[in-house]
């Protein structure tokens, strides 16, 4: 799968109910916002972990805090069907697979930015793994609803070999994505949606200001040299996967992603098969899993109170 943000926002599972008793004082209601299927997501539980990714001391709008909430939503309703559709296929992750990838993602921190990253959006870290725990899940629920389905094969990678030759001919190089906005306010919106798991590329097609908005940010492969010197401080120091923070250049305020790392040489077309498979067969699992999800979200009941959302 395409290298995907680890922090997601979790959704309680609660019912809408009363309490009968004689001696207790009624529980007051739970207003449900938003039921797909079987499973609900209350109004509360919206608005607390939707206020953990709003930037801290940032106003907003009323419209573009209604912006964001809906894109919040739709992301919600998403991972609610896949973790639905996790439970129907008997898809576990243990304990042990938590901790391991927590050990792995604790490693690209410095000492301490980890827990003050907690504390600042006053999350515990049993919530915190929680989290990753459902994360984890969909990664699972994505292998095997692609599982053997189609296999890149070897002519459409000789294909690609010929038709990408200088690729594999370079010095070292990284594959990043970014997102351009006019203003730093701008700048720390964008970087909430995205905190919120709106995919990257998805945001930038919406929000970027850079010409290559329409491919998603998509700035390909590039070496040291060939962007300005604020993209390379940043792009060939960031691990895989991890969003910078906004960096000011003469162009506006950018945003970057890093997805992949090559090493400098000169492949033959034996050397660069598993790359090129590799890159090839993520692509096509990318798309067969959202159409996947795509036809899930199309089957399903979808009920949302609009009227509800839009309370002040």
């Amino acid at each position: 799968m395409t290298c995907r943000k680890v922090i997601i926002l979790s959704c309680l599972l609660l019912l809408l109910g009363s309490v009968a008793a004689c001696t207790e004082k009624a529980a007051p209601p739970v207003d449900i916002l938003v039921k797909i299927d079987n499973r609900t997501v209350t109004l509360q539980d919206f608005r607390r972990d939707f206020e953990q990714i709003l930037p801290k001391e940032q106003q907003s709008s009323a419209a573009e805090r209604d912006e964001l909430q809906r894109s919040f939503l739709a992301q919600i309703i998403d991972r609610e069907l896949a973790l639905a559709a996790a439970e129907k296929f008997g898809v576990q992750v243990s304990p042990a697979e938590v901790d391991a990838a927590l050990a792995e993602l604790q490693r690209d921190y410095p000492d301490g930015e980890f827990e003050a990253n907690l504390q600042e959006g006053k999350m515990s870290l049993a919530d915190w793994k929680r989290e990753l725990q459902d994360r984890l899940l969909i990664e699972k629920l994505e292998k095997k609803v692609v599982g053997d389905q189609e296999k890149v094969n070897d002519a459409a990678i000789a294909a690609y070999y010929r038709a990408n030759r200088d690729e594999f001919d370079r010095p070292a190089q990284v594959r990043a994505r970014q997102i351009v906005v006019a203003s730093e306010a701008d700048g720390e919106k964008i970087l909430a949606l995205l905190k919120a798991s709106v995919p990257f590329a998805q945001v930038a097609k919406e929000y970027s200001l850079s010409p290559d908005a329409e491919a998603g940010g998509d700035l390909g492969f590039f070496a040291r040299g060939e962007m300005p010197a604020e993209f390379d401080a940043v792009v060939f120091t960031l691990p895989v996967g991890r969003l910078s923070p906004l960096i000011k250049s003469e162009y506006g305020y950018h945003i970057f992603l890093v997805e992949e790392r090559r090493a400098a040489g000169k492949l033959s077309p034996a050397q660069a098969h598993e790359e090129i498979r590799a890159t090839l067969q993520a692509e096509l699992e990318e798309r067969l899993y959202q159409q996947w999800l795509d036809e899930l979200r199309a089957k399903a009941k979808i009920e949302v109170n609009w009227a509800l959302l839009d309370q002040r």
